[in-house]
């Protein structure tokens, strides 16, 4: 992280404020959080999903204070604060992770569970999903794999009683 008092740590004391008036209503979705409360979601977040059953094995043996101070420094900067984002590029970072879709999924309803329970703004929290799952093909190596709920419901959708015995077809 650099030095350079204009780029100060999420979490940090010296946190920029904006210090005009007309700044008002184009605040940085990141002073609706500020550095602190960042931290502290980013820190629950990564407590999650280190002991998870589904992605936890994925992050075994991973450095978690670095993971902790780059995804501040990443979701810091996409919610509009003037820090630096001093990780490599997240092709570069999860190169050699197989990340599949579910994995992706798992981790970012993770990240929906950790917001809610903060309580994080809701355009907050829809910046910051949206930003996540528009980094779904840089992260997975599954391309495609996207649930789309809405046509699974149509492809499994029973019309009627749908506890009513099934007629089943004899194959030829």
């Amino acid at each position: 992280m650099s030095d350079d008092a204009a780029d100060p740590r999420p979490g940090d004391a010296a946190d920029p404020r904006p210090g005009d008036a007309a700044g008002a209503a184009a605040e940085p979705l990141f002073d609706r959080l500020g550095g602190a409360r960042l931290r502290a979601v980013v820190e629950d977040f990564y407590d999650r999903v280190f002991v998870d059953p589904m992605i936890g094995f994925l992050f075994a043996g991973k450095d978690r204070a670095r993971l902790v101070e780059k995804e501040c420094e990443l979701a810091a900067r996409m919610l509009g604060a003037p820090i630096a984002y001093t990780g490599r590029t997240m092709r570069e970072a999860h190169a050699r992770v197989p990340i599949l879709g579910g994995h992706f999924d798992r981790r970012t309803q993770l990240l929906r569970n950790v917001l809610a329970d903060h309580g994080v703004d809701p355009e907050v929290v829809a910046a910051w999903i949206d930003h996540t799952v528009a980094m779904r093909a840089q992260l997975t190596a599954d391309r495609g794999s996207e649930c789309d709920h809405e046509a699974a419901a149509a492809r499994t959708h029973v019309g009627g009683d749908s506890t009513a015995p099934v007629a089943l077809r004899r194959r030829t």
